[in-house]
């Protein structure tokens, strides 16, 4: 689960993340009496920041014209004028796609002195199954880049999970940045907060970039989180009923949305060959063998490992929304479910949908001859696919692409 940067603020600010004084609003005139709260104390720029889930808001655009998702301000007139074009009004952006999003939040914050620019995040090290917090000189940019284009200013640091992220680690990142007197002991902390963020709220990443070297109004350096990402572990929200509630529908495709109530995991592509799999890497084996045989897929969904034939019914439903679809290839490996389950929820979907496109259904694995019994004895017009290549060349085939 994805959430709002001023979300993200929220639960960093938990565990002592340093940030910039700000504040949410989903109306212009009071984003631009607390623009003015801020310039009393001090403040000599405000950000405006668009509240989407997606990048690049910066260089985005809006459909009415208006350009940027992130405007820095002078006086509170700009803060009220850049919020209210803003608000109620989509940005279309690199990630967004060209249909963009409604911006229904602005976030207004303090835009201090930035005196350098850092990255820091952490997320999980599959190899090594332990967490890694990663490090830049380079903040502002795609860690991707960062990647390609200058791998050795990338440092990172592999955590015990049995013992947290410990001082001198933080210090070591610290030092490796660059930072220096009092800064160590201060990026130490930030640090600190940053993995406990992730650690104690399931997250799957947190991202801070830019993590900012600033000058405070008092003259002195500072380090502030001025920019942050969270992606959270859907299987761990049932330990975190405050974070649950922070989802946003808004943000996300109606069908995902219906399919997540039945425990789906579906996302919709631009192809025309529908695929029903469980088990996600089988789903992206699908995907890619439909690929190679010159179709393409219209979804990634998974049922997971013990769908029942209700959730078989709602994933033909969810399909058939779809008007891009042409043809549906079933690709199952009956490992904990069994294909005789699952063939009789596909015989019972069928029937409930009154399907009338293409069906290619490949099982192999625990019940397998029953469950290709069922499908045979049912009579309907469903195609068998004795192996993946052979149901990939045949829904492709079904479809003409």
């Amino acid at each position: 689960m994805n959430i709002h940067e001023y979300q993200a603020r929220q639960l960093l600010g938990r565990y002592e993340v340093p940030l910039p004084e700000a504040e949410v609003f989903t109306d212009a005139g009071a984003a631009g009496q607390f623009g003015a709260q801020l310039f009393a104390k001090g403040e000599t720029v405000a950000a405006v920041k668009a509240q989407i889930h997606a990048g690049g808001r910066g260089k985005g655009t809006f459909k009415n014209g208006f350009k940027g998702g992130v405007i820095l301000c002078k006086t509170a007139g700009e803060v009220f004028d850049s919020a209210r074009a803003m608000l109620g009004n989509v940005l279309v952006t690199q990630q967004t796609g060209p249909e963009g999003r409604l911006v229904g939040r602005v976030l207004v914050a303090a835009a201090p002195r930035i005196k350098k620019e850092l990255y820091c995040a952490v997320l999980l090290d599959r190899a090594l199954s332990r967490p890694l917090l990663m490090a830049s000189t380079e903040g502002g940019m795609d860690i991707e880049q960062v990647a390609v284009e200058h791998p050795e200013k990338i440092i990172k640091e592999t955590v015990d999970p049995a013992l947290g992220l410990l001082p001198f680690q933080g210090r070591k990142l610290a030092v490796a940045l660059g930072l220096k007197g009092d800064l160590i002991a201060a990026g130490a902390k930030c640090f600190a907060g940053v993995f406990k963020t992730w650690w104690e709220c399931d997250a799957s990443l947190v991202e801070i970039n830019p993590l900012c070297l600033i000058i405070g109004r008092d003259g002195k350096e500072a380090l502030l989180a001025v920019d942050a990402k969270i992606s959270l572990d859907d299987n761990a929200l049932y330990r975190h009923p405050d974070i649950q509630a922070m989802r946003d529908l808004a943000e996300e495709a109606p069908l995902e949305i219906e399919a997540s109530q039945y425990h789906l995991n579906y996302i919709q592509l631009d192809g025309s060959i529908a695929c029903l799999v469980n088990g996600a890497g089988l789903a992206m084996a699908t995907m890619d063998i439909i690929q190679h045989y010159g179709g393409r897929p219209a979804n990634f969904l998974d049922v997971g490992g013990g769908a029942s034939k209700e959730q078989v019914t709602a994933a033909f439903r969810i399909i058939l929304t779809d008007p891009n679809v042409k043809g549906i290839l079933v690709n199952i490996f009956g490992g904990i479910m069994q294909c005789d389950i699952i063939a009789t929820g596909i015989v019972a979907a069928v029937k409930e949908t009154r399907l009338r496109l293409p069906l290619v259904v490949r099982l192999e694995g625990n019940n397998v001859q029953l469950g290709r019994k069922i499908l045979q004895d049912s009579g309907l017009p469903i195609l068998n696919g004795g192996s993946m290549a052979d149901a990939a060349q045949k829904v492709v085939k079904a479809v003409g692409k």
